[in-house]
């Protein structure tokens, strides 16, 4: 049996795996985000932790004999988070989060201190990364940033906690602005341009690689042997592809979770940050990725719920499966700003387009519309990276809805695909890499496609109308960029 952990922002999942791959079990807890000032977004960093094991108490409560034989637990994270560690270990305050947009001037002082960042790092200086915040910590809270001695990204923290090990993979590490993306090693240079040194940083390893050894109060806590390994693990991105078996050269899919990400494995380092995409490694030695990120993709649909005080699933239910027009209202979803394609973390949300007869239905298919047409934009801009995407794997909380998933089909231009599992995809990609770390088996033989639950292809008519739909809100964010 194998154990997959996923430290997102808004909860933490827990994945239970046979030797056959399948999903035994699955548990989750929430978690709680502060927004204590503008563009600020923080979690305290032992409310993960608390979840984590809360979650997998869970599943040791009502899968005992399962949870007893399990020899190796991977884990996947939410990225970029600066977790801040003083020299006892204990976090000297609260994480602050990849959708944090605090640190944009720190951004363009990060450039000019090291002119060389984009050919090694493989991205743009974006507030949601951690180096910068390091650069504010610095600046706003000197005697905090004086006494940190361990920077760790929020799953390394839980890592931490569970085996006294602190450690990270390539491919979280890929998202700090420190490491060298191309030769998979941290940077001095990068770090020097921080403030910050080699010894600040936590030891790499591949995601399928042993990082540590689980630790004996927990093991016997969960009923486990006292040997059991955790993998290096994977950022939340490269773990769902994990969990995907995107693994080839060209493997792309779609993510609309809480943010939203179009994801392509490459076989080289292939930066394209005038683009805003991000090139990372990828959880396996050899390989790296692509990614257009969205910062506010199936959240905007649970900001639009919370507002109206009715359940997402609820929304959705009067459209049906699919819509044979785009909506009149256009709704822009930079709600925390956005990355891919702008690159600006002041950007905001948008509705353009309301009259007195604007229903409710019109209100939630234009959300679900903006969040494919900013989709659109990342497919756009990977394909002007490395060249067109032919189709896409859907995974996340919005691939339960066939109507989302018809839009962006017709959206895009191109097929998606529901796969089973799709929701879970980073806990079991998580828990795949425990399992490599503790048989050394050939990726490519755990790593498998899961199997395509429902196709959809664009329509033409639909497709057609989109198209003209996406020019014009394509004019929204320059406009309104004018006036605010």
């Amino acid at each position: 049996m194998y154990l997959g952990l996923d430290i997102g922002t808004s909860g933490v999942k827990a994945v239970l795996v046979s030797e056959a791959g399948a999903v035994v079990a699955t548990a989750a807890r929430e978690l709680a985000l502060s927004h204590p000032a503008p563009l600020w977004s923080e979690q305290d960093p032992d409310a993960w932790v608390d979840a984590a094991t809360g979650a997998v108490d869970d599943l040791a409560r009502q899968h005992p004999r399962e949870v007893a034989q399990v020899v190796g637990i991977g884990l996947s994270g939410q990225m970029h988070g600066a977790t801040l560690l003083g020299a006892d270990g204990r976090p000297l305050r609260p994480a602050i989060l990849w959708n944090d947009g605090r640190s944009h001037a720190e951004c363009l002082e990060l450039e000019r201190r090291c002119p060389s960042l984009h050919a090694i790092a493989g991205n743009l200086a974006m507030p949601g990364f951690t180096a910068p915040k390091l650069l504010w910590v610095a600046r706003h809270e000197p005697k905090i940033f004086a006494r940190i001695a361990k920077v760790l990204l929020p799953k390394a923290y839980v890592r931490y906690r569970l085996t006294g090990e602190m450690v990270e993979d390539m491919s979280d590490a890929s998202g700090t602005l420190w490491l060298d993306v191309g030769l998979r090693r941290w940077s001095a240079l990068l770090l020097h341009a921080t403030g910050l040194d080699l010894h600040h940083m936590p030891r790499l390893v591949e995601g399928g690689a042993v990082s540590a050894v689980l630790a004996p109060e927990f093991a016997r806590r969960w009923g486990m042997t006292k040997d059991v390994v955790v993998a290096g693990g994977a950022g939340d991105n490269a773990a769902s592809a994990i969990g995907l078996g995107a693994i080839a050269p060209g493997n792309a899919f779609l993510s609309l979770g809480t943010s939203g990400v179009v994801f392509r494995v490459t076989d080289r380092f292939a930066p394209a940050p005038e683009a805003a995409v991000h090139a990372f490694c990828h959880a396996l030695p050899g390989l790296w990725h692509q990614m257009g990120v969205m910062l506010s993709a199936a959240a905007s649909l649970g900001w639009l719920a919370g507002m109206m005080e009715v359940p997402a699933a609820a929304l959705l239910v009067p459209l049906g499966e699919r819509v044979d027009a785009p909506s009149p209202v256009k709704f822009l979803p930079y709600l925390d700003g956005e990355r891919t394609p702008h690159n600006d973390a002041a950007a905001s949300g948008a509705f353009v387009g309301l009259r007195a007869a604007t229903g409710r239905s019109q209100i939630v298919q234009a959300v679900l519309e903006g969040v494919a047409f900013a989709a659109r934009d990342n497919l756009a801009a990977l394909g002007a990276a490395s060249g067109p995407i032919a189709e896409l794997d859907l995974v996340g909380g919005g691939s339960r809805s066939p109507l989302w998933a018809q839009i962006c089909a017709d959206v895009l231009g191109i097929p998606v695909h529901r796969v089973e599992e799709g929701e879970v995809g980073a806990a079991l990609g998580a828990a795949r890499l425990g399992r490599l770390a503790a048989t050394g088996e050939d990726p490519a033989q755990v790593c498998t496609r899961p199997r395509r639950l429902a196709s959809f292809t664009p329509r033409a008519p639909a497709a057609s109308a989109y198209d003209e739909a996406y020019r014009s809100w394509r004019k929204l964010y320059p406009a309104l960029k004018e006036t605010t």
